[in-house]
């Protein structure tokens, strides 16, 4: 795992595989909704976007629709330098 990303600068750790320093700015050039966290994961050929379903339990109808639009631009600037990237999330139980 690459790191827990939150919009308030949380903890990151980074183990570079296919994640390259373009693709951290481009990572970091996105700003995230408020209280929104994803898990940033690198499996060696491709990446990983991991949503966390708790973020989404207390948001708006609009809200969510921002969280998603992040999520969709985030996959859209790492794949525009040159990852591979796969948007996953674990349901609640």
């Amino acid at each position: 795992m690459l790191g827990r990303i939150s919009p308030n600068g949380g903890r990151k750790k980074y183990i570079n595989k296919m994640y390259t320093d373009n693709m951290r700015r481009a990572f970091h050039s996105i700003q995230a909704p408020k209280n929104f966290v994803v898990n940033l994961i690198d499996n060696d050929s491709f990446l990983t976007i991991k949503l966390d379903e708790r973020s989404f339990v207390n948001m708006t109808h609009d809200e969510k629709l921002e969280a998603v639009k992040y999520v969709s631009m985030l996959k859209k600037a790492l794949e525009m330098e040159g990852a591979i990237v796969l948007v996953t999330r674990e349901p609640l139980k």
